[in-house]
This record gives C-alpha cells, sequence and structure tokens, in this order.
C-alpha cells in the first residue's frame, strides 16, 4: 500500500523531519483483503514513495476509467446531459445580453412579467431568464454563473435536489431559480440552516435580485412564523402571504433541513409549573439505581426500562405504593431522569452555560439556545445538573419540517451529500436527487478506513498524523462528534506542542467561529472542529482575503469606537496564529489604516466611546458593504467633500479595498503554496450514523479543483458500535493474533465492507424511524389543515362568514343531539325524548315538556302537506319571526335542503319526522339567537366582532387540548403492538374519533358561550373582547 505515502507525501517532498514521534502508519496486504498498520521511519518511508509511484499512476488510471464507464451507464449521466440543451440556450443569448445598458437589464423584469401575463410559460422565459441573471450578477458582485451552475438552476426550477460538491457555488446558483419564479409575483422562499446564512444570502445574493428589480425580505423563523400566523387572533397581525403563503421554495442543505433536522418537530408552547419540585427528588432516586440491575438501557432505542427490583427500589424511595397511580404519578418522571442520566451528556448532548443547559446540535456542532428537549426531558437534565428548572411545556401549536415543506406546491433544494438518501426523497416528498456534475475535475484523494481496537490507539494516531501533516507544513481539519472529544485532542496536542485553532460549542470558540474556518485552508493551520461546524463557509487554500482583510480592519479600527473588550479567554498557546505567515499590508494600505484610525479614534472621542461593541462592528459592516456597492472614486470624493465632519464610512471602505488586495495577493501566492503541498487534509475521528455526514466531512477537501486529502480513524469503542450491537470481538481477536500491541490499526476492503454494512443498517433503522414519524405525522397533517384553513377563513373572512359559521355550528349541535336520541325505524314514543330535550335545553333555555313534544311529532307523522317557509311543530311555540328579507329565507331553505340530502338520520320510516325535528329546533336556536342580538341593540360590526372572538377562541383551546391528547396516543399506541395491534392502525382510528369529538366539543362550546354573552354581554365582554 505504498499509493497511501505517494497520495500523502508529495513527490517534490525532499525533506523529512527525524523526530523520534514523526512515525506515519504504512499497511502492508494480510489476510484476504486485511492489513495490519505498523510504523515506518521517515527514512523508510521516502523509498516507499518513489517504489510506488508508478503502481499509483496505474491504479488511478484504472480507477478512472472505472468511474467513466459507471458514469456513461448511470441514469443521472442523461439527465444532465439534457440539461445541456438549457445550457446552449443560455449561452447563445449571452452576447445579446451583455450589449444591454443597466436600466434595460432592469427593463426585463417587467418585461418577462407582461409576457406571463400574455400567457407565455415559465418555460418559455426560462433561458433568457437565466441569461439576465447571470449578466445581472456579473454586474453586481462580479460573478459570473458557470454553465455547471446553469444546469444547478434548471435543476432546481424542475423542482428536483441538485446535488453540487462543497465550493461549487450553490449559492449563486439559487438566485437563477429565484429569480425566474419570483416573476409569478408569489413570492420565493430561499431557505438556509441557519440565521447567519439568510442574513449572509439575503445581503449578497440580495443584491443581484434587487438590481433586477425584486425584493428582498429575510424570515428568520419561517416554520414559527406559520405556526403563529395560525394562533393570531387579529388578521392585522399576519405575517405571511395568505390565503397563499406557500409557492415555492429552494432549500439551502437540504439533507440537513429535510432528514437531519425532520425528527424534531416545531413547537410553540404554553408553560405550566405544578410539577417542577418532581424533577430534583427523580433525579435523586435516578443515582440510587444501579444500571443492568434496576433497570435496562436500550442504546439504539433511546430507552430504559425498570426492572423488578428497580420498581421495587423506586416505590420505597418515594414512598409510593405504585410508580404508576394516576393520583401521584412518578413513573414519568423517574424514567426522564434515568434517560437524562444514561442518554444525555454534558458537553455531548449539552453544555450548561448561565446557569442553563443549552441543547448542542450533534450534527452542527452549534448551541441552539432557543430548543429545548419536550415531555420533561430538559426539566430532567436540569434536575441532574442542580439548575433551575423551567416550566413545563404545553403544546401550543407544532408541526414537522416534512409537514411544513409538504405545503409548498413547489420544493426543491440543494446540497452536497444527498445521493444516498434519494430513496428517502423519492418515497417522503417525490423529489429526486440529480448530481451536477463539477466545474473542475475533483482530485482529492480519500484514503482508507483504519479501525482500532481502543480509542486510546486511535487518538494517538490522530496525533501522529496531524504531527506529520504539520511538519510538512499542510492545513489539517479534524472533525469530532463531541465537545468532549475536541477538547481531549485539543489537550493531546497541546502536550506535543503542536499549535492549533478549536471550533466547537463552546462560547469561547463558537464566538470566533467565521475567523477559524477563514484561516482553516492556510499553511501549518490545524483546526479542530466538532461535526460541520462552520458548514456554510468554504476552506479556501491559504486563506480567505475577505475575512483575513475585514479582521485587519476591525483590528485596526474597534478599539477607539468603543470601550467594550470581547470575552475572549482562549489560550494564546491554543491558536495557531503564531505558526501563520503574517500577511504583509503595503505603505498604500497603512496610510488608509492611519487615516481610518484617526477619523475612528475622533467619532470615539466624540461619542466617549459609549458605543457597544456590537454597535461598533455594525458601523465597520455597514462601511465595508458600501466598498462593495459603491466605486473607489465616489468614496474618495466623500472623504474629501466632508473631511471636517470625520467620514468615517468611506474611510473604512477605502482602507478595506486596499487591504483586500494585499489579502488576495499573499491568499493567491500561499494557496499556491498550499496546494503544492497537497492541499487540505480531513481526519474523522469516528464514522457517523449516515455516510452522508461522513461525505460532508470529506466534501471541505479537493473544493473547486483543488487538490486534498481524507482520512478516517474509528474505533471499536466508539459509540455507534455498540448503540448498534456490533460484533468487535472479531477484530480485537485478529489484532491479538498479529500483535501484543492492541494499539495497532487493521484497514482494507474487509474492514471497509463491514464498517459500510453497519452504516446501511444504521440508515435504514434511522429512515425507518423518520418514515414511521412522518406517517404518524399525516394523521396530524390532516386535521390541522382542516384546523388552520377554518382559522384563516375565519380571520380574512367577511363578516359574514362568521355569522354562517355559526348557523352551521347551531344546525350541527341541534343534529348531533337530534340522530343521537332518535331511530328512524322507531316510532317517537320509543325515542329518548327526554335526554333529547334536556341536552337542548342546556344549551337554548326552556322549551316544552316531553309530553306536549311527543304529541307534537305524532301530529307531525300523519300531517299531508306541510309549508316550509312558515313551518313549526303543532303544539310547541312557533320561532321568533327571525327570517325576514331574502337573504335569511334562502339560508334557512337550503338548510333544509341539506338536512334532507345528508344521510345523518339513514333510512327508515320515521326519517321524515326526524328530519322535520331538526329543521324546528335548528330554525328556532338560530331564531333566538338572532332575535337576542338585535334585542342587545349593538351594531353589526361589534357583533361581528364577538362572533369571531368566541369562534377562534374555542376552536384554539380545543385545538390544545387536541395536540396534547394526540402527543399522548402516539406514545400508548405503542403499547399494544405486544396485542399484535398495528400502532399506526391504532393511532390513525383513535386519532380520527378524537378529531370527530374535539370538533363536536368546540361547536358546542361555541354555541353555548356566543348565547351567555348575549344573555348578559356586559358581565361576558372581558372574556371574548381582547
Amino acid at each position: 500500500m505504498g499509493t497511501v505515502l505517494n497520495l500523502v507525501n508529495p513527490p517534490n517532498t525532499t525533506s523529512c523531519l527525524l523526530s523520534p514521534s514523526n512515525k506515519f502508519p504504512w499497511t502492508k496486504p494480510f489476510l484476504s483483503g486485511v492489513f495490519i498498520a505498523r510504523p515506518i521511519t521517515p527514512v523508510q518511508r521516502c523509498h516507499v514513495v518513489r517504489r510506488s509511484r508508478v503502481s499509483a499512476s496505474l491504479l488511478g488510471n484504472l480507477g478512472r476509467l472505472k468511474r467513466n464507464l459507471q458514469d456513461v451507464t448511470s441514469m443521472n449521466y442523461w439527465v444532465v446531459r439534457d440539461y445541456y440543451r438549457l445550457v446552449e440556450s443560455v449561452n447563445s443569448i449571452e452576447r445579446q445580453i451583455q450589449s444591454l445598458s443597466d436600466e434595460q437589464l432592469k427593463a426585463k423584469t417587467l418585461e418577462f412579467r407582461e409576457r406571463l401575463a400574455r400567457g407565455e410559460s415559465l418555460a418559455d422565459l426560462q433561458a433568457e431568464a437565466f441569461a439576465v441573471v447571470r449578466e445581472a450578477a456579473k454586474r453586481t458582485i462580479g460573478m459570473r454563473h458557470f454553465d455547471v451552475q446553469i444546469i444547478g438552476g434548471g435543476v432546481l426550477h424542475d423542482g428536483s435536489i441538485a446535488e453540487m460538491k462543497t465550493g461549487e457555488g450553490k449559492t449563486l446558483v439559487s438566485t437563477l431559480a429565484a429569480y425566474l419564479n419570483a416573476l409569478t409575483g408569489e413570492g420565493v422562499h430561499v431557505v438556509t440552516v441557519n440565521d447567519y446564512l439568510a442574513q449572509r444570502d439575503a445581503e449578497w445574493m440580495g443584491r443581484v435580485h434587487r438590481f433586477l428589480g425584486l425584493s428582498v425580505g429575510l424570515i428568520q423563523e419561517l416554520g414559527f412564523d406559520y405556526l403563529r400566523d395560525n394562533l393570531t387572533s387579529n388578521s392585522e397581525q399576519l405575517v405571511m402571504r395568505w390565503p397563499k403563503p406557500f409557492h415555492f421554495a429552494i432549500v439551502d442543505e437540504v439533507d440537513s433541513v429535510l432528514i437531519d433536522e425532520g425528527r424534531n418537530p416545531l413547537l410553540i408552547s404554553g408553560e405550566a409549573n405544578e410539577n417542577a419540585a418532581r424533577y430534583p427528588v427523580a433525579a435523586k432516586v435516578a443515582e440510587l439505581l444501579v444500571k443492568d440491575i434496576h433497570y435496562k438501557v436500550e442504546l439504539k432505542e433511546n430507552s430504559v426500562e425498570l426492572t423488578e427490583e428497580g420498581i421495587s427500589l423506586a416505590e420505597m424511595a418515594l414512598e409510593t405504593g405504585d410508580l404508576w397511580d394516576e393520583n401521584d404519578p412518578w413513573a414519568r418522571f423517574v424514567m426522564n431522569a434515568l434517560k437524562a442520566k444514561e442518554f444525555y451528556k454534558r458537553d455531548v448532548q449539552y453544555i450548561v452555560r448561565n446557569g442553563k443547559a443549552l441543547i448542542i446540535n450533534e450534527l452542527t456542532g452549534r448551541v441552539e439556545e432557543k430548543r429545548r428537549w419536550s415531555e420533561g426531558v430538559h426539566q430532567a437534565v436540569e434536575a441532574k445538573e442542580g439548575l433551575e428548572i423551567q416550566a413545563d411545556s404545553i403544546v401550543v401549536a407544532q408541526i414537522t419540517y416534512q409537514s411544513l415543506f409538504k405545503l409548498y406546491p413547489k420544493l426543491s433544494g440543494m446540497t452536497g451529500t444527498a445521493k444516498t438518501e434519494e430513496k428517502e426523497f423519492l418515497k417522503m416528498f417525490q423529489i429526486p436527487v440529480i448530481e451536477v456534475p463539477t466545474n473542475l475535475s475533483n482530485i482529492r484523494i480519500d484514503l482508507p478506513i483504519q479501525a482500532f481496537a481502543t480509542a486510546r490507539g486511535k487518538w494517538e494516531y490522530v496525533r501522529r498524523e496531524v504531527e506529520d501533516m504539520f511538519g510538512q507544513g499542510r492545513p489539517v481539519l479534524v472533525g469530532t462528534t463531541s465537545v468532549e472529544n475536541s477538547e481531549y485532542l485539543s489537550a493531546l496536542l497541546k502536550e506535543w506542542g503542536i499549535p492549533h485553532n478549536v471550533l466547537n460549542a463552546r462560547p469561547k470558540y463558537a464566538a470566533r467561529e467565521a475567523d477559524f474556518i477563514a484561516q482553516a485552508g492556510r499553511k501549518y493551520a490545524i483546526t479542530i472542529s466538532t461535526n460541520m461546524a462552520g458548514r456554510g463557509t468554504d476552506i479556501i487554500l491559504g486563506g480567505n482575503p475577505k475575512m483575513l482583510a475585514r479582521e485587519i480592519i476591525e483590528d485596526s479600527i474597534l478599539s477607539y469606537l468603543t470601550s467594550e473588550v470581547l470575552a475572549d479567554d482562549i489560550d494564546d498557546n491554543e491558536l495557531s496564529q503564531k505558526v501563520l505567515s503574517k500577511i504583509k499590508v503595503g505603505p498604500s494600505s497603512l496610510a488608509l489604516l492611519a487615516r481610518a484610525s484617526l477619523m475612528a479614534k475622533y467619532v470615539g472621542k466624540s461619542e466617549s466611546k459609549s458605543w457597544s461593541r456590537k454597535k461598533a462592528k455594525s458601523v465597520v459592516t455597514e462601511s465595508l458593504e458600501k466598498s462593495q456597492t459603491m466605486d473607489p472614486m465616489e468614496l474618495q470624493n466623500l472623504v474629501n467633500e466632508q473631511s471636517e465632519m470625520y467620514p468615517l464610512g468611506p474611510a473604512i471602505a477605502l482602507a478595506y479595498l486596499s487591504v483586500l488586495k494585499d489579502c488576495e495577493a499573499h491568499c493567491l501566492y500561499e494557496g499556491s503554496e498550499v496546494k503544492r503541498l497537497g492541499g487540505l487534509h480531513v481526519i474523522g475521528t469516528s464514522l457517523h450514523e449516515s455516510r452522508r455526514i461522513d461525505n460532508q466531512l470529506r466534501g471541505r477537501a479537493g473544493r473547486q479543483g483543488d487538490p486534498g486529502s481524507t482520512r478516517f480513524m474509528v474505533s471499536l469503542q466508539d459509540e455507534m458500535f455498540q448503540k448498534f450491537n456490533f460484533d468487535t470481538e472479531w477484530a480485537v481477536r485478529l489484532i491479538s493474533k498479529i500483535t501484543n500491541d492492541e494499539d495497532l490499526p487493521i484497514e482494507g476492503d474487509t474492514i471497509v465492507k463491514q464498517l459500510l454494512a453497519l452504516q446501511i443498517n444504521a440508515e435504514k433503522y434511522f429512515f425507518g424511524i423518520r418514515k414511521s414519524l412522518v406517517e404518524f405525522d399525516e394523521v396530524l397533517e390532516v386535521q390541522r389543515k382542516h384546523v388552520y384553513d377554518l382559522r384563516q377563513l375565519l380571520l380574512t373572512g367577511d363578516n359574514e362568514s362568521c355569522s354562517q359559521h355559526i348557523y352551521q355550528y347551531m344546525q350541527a349541535v341541534v343534529d348531533e343531539i337530534v340522530v343521537g336520541n332518535s331511530d328512524p325505524h322507531k316510532h317517537p314514543r320509543n325515542w329518548n325524548l327526554a335526554k333529547l330535550l334536556k341536552e337542548f335545553m342546556a344549551i337554548s333555555g326552556n322549551l316544552l315538556d316531553e309530553r306536549t313534544m311527543l304529541q307534537s311529532l305524532e301530529n307531525l307523522h300523519e300531517t299531508s302537506s306541510i309549508d316550509m317557509d312558515n313551518f313549526h311543530l303543532p303544539n310547541l311555540p312557533k320561532p321568533p319571526n327571525a327570517f325576514r328579507g331574502i337573504r335569511r329565507k334562502n339560508a334557512s331553505l337550503r338548510r333544509w335542503l341539506d338536512i334532507c340530502s345528508d344521510d345523518l338520520t339513514g333510512s327508515g320510516r320515521y326519517r321524515t319526522s326526524i328530519n322535520l325535528l331538526r329543521k324546528f329546533l335548528g330554525d328556532y336556536l338560530i331564531a333566538s339567537y338572532l332575535s337576542a342580538v338585535q334585542e342587545s341593540g349593538f351594531d353589526d360590526g361589534y357583533v361581528k366582532e364577538i362572533e369571531r372572538a368566541v369562534l377562534l377562541k374555542t376552536l384554539d383551546c380545543f385545538w390544545r387540548d387536541h395536540l396534547v391528547n394526540m402527543n399522548k396516543l402516539s406514545s400508548a399506541v405503542n403499547v399494544r403492538s405486544f396485542a399484535h395491534r398495528n400502532p399506526l392502525e391504532e393511532y390513525k382510528i383513535d386519532g380520527c374519533r378524537f378529531f370527530i369529538s374535539m370538533l363536536s366539543a368546540t361547536r358546542r362550546l361555541t354555541i353555548e358561550s356566543i348565547l351567555q354573552y348575549w344573555s348578559s354581554p356586559m358581565e361576558s365582554q372581558e372574556l371574548f373582547v381582547s
């Protein structure tokens, strides 16, 4: 396996570091594709490199030939080939579009909209619109879409997922499809994974759209905006485009949003404090219980189960006879305390900051301050850590990401890693994944996975590889799975004197995330990162000149504008700055920096340095934006014209432009040095539960045709092996037979196949979980749509629609009462008239007794004809004369026709009597209500306001209770599988029954409340008008 060494050490590397620790794993064949790695000296390594060049070249050519054959025979190849017709169309009119002036280019937007209005389709405009966007991007942000980016735009417009490798310009690609679909005027949402990227893209790519006459806004909580819009009681508080808030979405990092975050529902919660005192008690009980004696742990399911001994001990400690006693329930609290003890580890799943337990996103490594675990888990973690217990949450509104994005009639996405999950995207969202070719060939080298028997051996080899790369000067990115692991490796590197940066969820590191990523591609830069922290920011070989120039500007300016010092407790020895080459700033840049600093000093003095650091940084940011939108001559004129007013902004902008040129020259030179050395080397310290996540880390190296390499090192003690009960004994025995040193790795085809099989099994397992969640949520999705559609109709509809809903509710309540207490096959004397009258009078007040009602129904059955205009039951009082006028008479007649045509009553001899009773009682209730409203003397506007308020409040009240019941049901139905019943079918049946009951209760409470209000409006006013 000399090829490995040839790839890591470039052919022109002539020097070797000869320290005792400088050893590198060399591999040789052993036991049918398994390799045992042994350390060799640097001198031996150099000989092996020379011997292996020919074989490496031959193997490389064979590998490329194999990949080319696979490409040609794949469906993706032919799909992409078809998109080249679009590219040819765009290229053919590029010169024509280039000849247009700025005003003519902007006028194209209006022209496109007029053509759409005349009947042309978006497909007719696509090529020309893409050419317009390409030219606008070139003029505004200095970036021209490559041909492969045009393909990506076509894929997005067609409602597919564009898989584009890291560094291929996905953000720029989105402008093509976004502009084209925004021409309809229905709005386009470009969704990103965090607020930073959303703001960056709105400012950066927004310049292209604004230039072309489109408006650009920033929505930071799309899902929560949707939920809040469906909680508001005033149409003026709506923030989305109702009645059609969703049109077309382009989801950046679509795999992260729809798959990784798909398991986490978006919740809006209320508070309930009655159980806060139970959590600390349960935490103490959990400390008493011993794993495998008092409870069993299932890592794969993230579940715990109490044994008989555990139940007895817990009941004795809590002085209760039954943990599951409904009057004194302790089971939920004890189980959550055990979960917090076993599954929720500090510095892995959460960190403690300022007395709060904050969740760490396991996929991005970032802290998510606004998120909390539900169902009491977060409170259990707070109790374990001895923190103040926050209130229990009661779900007020919820939706999953899958359900949210299914609301879009047209959905597309971008990512660098989606092909491995294509089946899931097709099954769940009916969206295909198209691999877009790279602009330049990918020459990254993925080295074989190394497996270690022990974690100790793995970390030692990671340290050696980092040291080896550092000796060569190559930048290294090490991906870890937790804060704990990143800090363990950091301590290990400190012991050996290897300078490095750490990027994880701790505030002192997270605050400098952008700075660390900007420098991660520089010569000698070593960066330890938790998973994909920094995702969305490219690692540029030689450094990111814009970020470095900004850093120089801020270092020169901020101290004059604010006295607030950045709380930075990072140890200087921990940083790699001391080994990074110093950026040489030219004389002209130094002069402009000095002038900007002098102006900042005067401005700061005049403001008494009272600005916060945040405000000072915002001033710098605004100045840098000016440098991108204004000509340098304009900036210089501003400086000259406002010389007496200290024109700080233009001065900073001019200094930035000059410093940026120096940084670009430095980064270009250093980048060529790094490429010559082999590019960025990425080390993965653990396999993830999905190949896609590993590929995201690999994708950091080899961007845009750059050289680079990756290596994954795994330990058989890693959590994934334990979670999925992977048999690691065979590997340990194999190593023991060969050598006494358990810290040596094994590698080769056999181990790769075993690990790949494990990952595929893990992917299938988690796909099953997500599929089950989607299927369960689909039940709630239908119900949610019904409730939210009704809510929006009430909010945005006219006044008359609220009244119609009140009348419909009244008739529906009457129908339930009558149908529930009558039988079309039996004589009225055999109906439950007593209960019928009791229920009706509970809503409407006194009417008549049972005997009179029975006599009226008997007389009615013998009647040959009925006048429906003046219908009432014999011997019963006539309804108040409220149905005057054509509109109300027509409404009454329509209700009668609806009663006759529905099948609520069923067939039978007395069907007509039941329907006439439904009509009479419905008329009586509605007429009594109209009469009460008329007698109140209030104007029509106030009446409608009260009706809308009552309808919304009762609907919201019962919907909240329904959500709680459905969440409880989803947990409860799993137990029914022991009785060989399908949990999903049980959930559908019971969920439907719950929903029907909720709607019935909503209607009844609405009618009771509205009638109560008009019986004593002054007493009820506070209740219903907010």
